[in-house]
């Protein structure tokens, strides 16, 4: 298995389990992340409480919630949202620490594309949650997520020259 741990921080964000695909130039990956019920398993052992004259919802204890697989899965920490100037401004920074943990040939990429990639990020600036890793560092790479159109799961991005691969 592979592990995807923030370049900064340390924080592991995806694995391979969740398929990407690459847009912007290579620069973000993009994750279809998925509602999923979690907690109390519901055992249907053949009985008929009803008919034993038990409340329906006797023994129960209803701890299920809904969470997003991603967001549980890396605990994920949700952050404020940016309005357009601290976005550019944090943007600003991550690149410039960024960049030079890059290999020369990659931050020629990486420099050439960044731009395309945060206009696309800012063209949906009012759509994004922003998400941290587990440490919730000031120095780590955001992850982005957001509703397309008519979905009912959210869609996360990822910088991708962010992501270090750890083999498992």
């Amino acid at each position: 298995m592979l592990v995807y741990q923030d370049l900064l921080t340390g924080d592991e964000l995806l694995s391979d389990s969740f398929p990407y695909k690459e847009i912007e130039n290579g620069i973000l990956w993009e994750v279809e992340g998925k509602w999923v019920v979690q907690g109390a398993v519901d055992v249907d052992i053949g009985a008929n409480p009803s008919a034993e004259g038990a409340d329906e919802d006797e023994g129960v204890d209803d701890q299920a919630v809904k969470v997003v697989d991603i967001v549980d899965t890396f605990r994920l920490q949700e952050q404020p949202a940016f309005d357009k100037k601290p976005f550019v401004t944090y943007m600003k920074r991550f690149i410039k620490l960024l960049t030079p943990k890059l290999s020369e040939e990659r931050q020629e990429i990486f420099k050439k594309n960044i731009e395309g990639a945060t206009k696309f990020l800012l063209s949906k600036l009012s759509d994004l949650q922003f998400f941290v890793g587990e440490s919730m560092h000031d120095d780590g790479c955001l992850v982005f997520a957001y509703y397309k159109e008519g979905a009912t799961d959210p869609t996360f991005l990822y910088m991708a020259d962010a992501l270090k691969e750890v083999k498992c």
